[in-house]
């Protein structure tokens, strides 16, 4: 149930009649994943906090680099050097407490991904690199938890929402497995907001149901030039990760 103090918090977002208080109780009552919080991450679970997202398990590896600061707006200047999650943690509960924030300060490992997807209703996939990418999609598809997956390069970016044995998994998108070198290409933090924005609005529609995410349809952004593109996705009946 609501607290008083959550209905005049998420007020205006209960206003809307497609989402309503049922919609509102489905988000507290749901736990999110993310990794990768970065500028991509950070932001989406930022979003998801507002919006009154049950509990985030925060997920990333590493401290803060100066370098990461145009775009992490979770951070503060005189956190570089320390870990991100926990200080994207105390940036999060500041702002509302009423989330709970728990944080695995590693990155994502075959050792550790099925006791994350497991604990969690929705996994967002930000990280900054394909293998960890590749490791929670698997997990996800085992465990048949849905996953937000959201990605940029330089001024360009794709997002959709997969949903295990339904749509279209990671694997059947990328059967070849891409090279990414997550410092090979600039980044403005507006380009990686503008994404989150979008990946958290996904995952709030699919947990609430208020409206239709992007299932077996896959959204390509240039931000450059503003242009928009949906894809339709094929789901590989033999996939090695999803396929019968």
């Amino acid at each position: 149930m609501l607290t008083p103090k959550e209905l005049e918090r998420y007020s205006r977002q209960i206003q809307l009649p497609s989402l309503g208080k049922q919609g509102q109780e489905a988000l507290k009552n749901t736990t999110a994943v993310v990794s990768g919080v970065g500028g991509l991450g950070g932001t989406v679970a930022l979003y998801l906090a507002v919006a009154g997202i049950g509990k985030l398990i925060l997920v990333r590896g590493g401290d803060l680099r100066l370098d990461d600061m145009n775009r992490q707006i979770l951070m503060h200047d005189n956190w570089v050097g320390k870990p991100r999650v926990v200080k994207a943690k105390e940036t999060l509960s500041q702002i509302n407490p009423d989330v709970e924030v728990e944080v695995i300060p590693e990155y994502v490992t075959n050792d550790n991904v099925n006791s994350l997807v497991e604990s969690s209703d929705i996994a967002f996939s930000c990280a900054h690199n394909f293998p960890e990418r590749d490791i929670l999609n698997i997990a996800c598809v085992k465990h048949n938890v849905p996953m937000v997956e959201a990605a940029m390069n330089s001024m360009e970016a794709y997002l959709t929402t997969i949903v295990p044995h339904k749509t279209a998994c990671l694997s059947c998108m990328f059967p070849e497995k891409p090279n990414w070198d997550r410092r090979a290409f600039g980044v403005i933090g507006a380009v990686s907001g503008t994404l989150a924005c979008l990946a958290a609005l996904e995952g709030i529609k699919f947990i609430t149901g208020f409206s239709e995410p992007l299932l077996g349809e896959l959204l390509n952004m240039d931000l450059g030039n503003l242009t928009f593109q949906k894809l339709r996705l094929y789901k590989d009946p033999e996939c090695p990760v999803c396929g019968e």
